[in-house]
């Protein structure tokens, strides 16, 4: 098997936030646009431990742990209002949750 270089990882973590960027770009569905995200997240935090295993330095893996933390929050505070908004609306639709503008 071939060692893995900084290039191999960097081409998977791009794919993967591509991925996701096209979810978010073309789901109109809520929890389907927060899955895209953390896809996204998750590509970052690839890339960052790449280099540090690379560098041989700890600062992306304690990176890493940052922005775990903050996706685990982003999850669980976007969940709980999708839930929220399904109890009021009884959809996840994105187009619907346009709604929640003041009126003018």
């Amino acid at each position: 098997m071939p060692p893995m270089t900084p290039q191999s990882v960097l081409l998977v973590s791009m794919a993967l936030f591509f991925i996701g960027a096209y979810g978010v770009v073309t789901r109109r569905n809520a929890i389907l646009m927060l899955v895209s995200v953390e896809l996204m997240l998750n590509a970052v935090n690839l890339a960052l431990v790449g280099f540090s295993r690379f560098h041989n330095n700890m600062t992306g893996q304690g990176l890493v742990v940052i922005v775990m933390a903050v996706a685990a929050a982003e999850a669980a505070l976007g969940l709980a209002i999708l839930i929220a908004w399904y109890r009021m609306k009884q959809t996840v639709d994105i187009e619907a949750i346009s709604g929640l503008k003041e009126p003018a």
